[in-house]
């Protein structure tokens, strides 16, 4: 989903519904559309870590 252009076919969704019912499966794309907004958002304005995840050095 955080590729651009990425869809998502009927196969993938079916899958989904054995394990998430249709408001959960929104609130994970929103969680997931989110974690990719701040990634885009933070890294440009250097935005620092919160140190809830301790990331290995680059």
């Amino acid at each position: 989903m955080t590729t651009t252009g990425q869809t998502v076919d009927d196969k993938f969704f079916a899958t989904l519904r054995t394990h998430f019912s249709e408001p959960e499966i929104v609130e994970l794309t929103a969680g997931i559309a989110m974690e990719n907004f701040r990634s885009k958002f933070n890294a440009p304005l250097a935005v620092e870590s919160q140190g809830f995840c301790v990331l290995p050095a680059r």
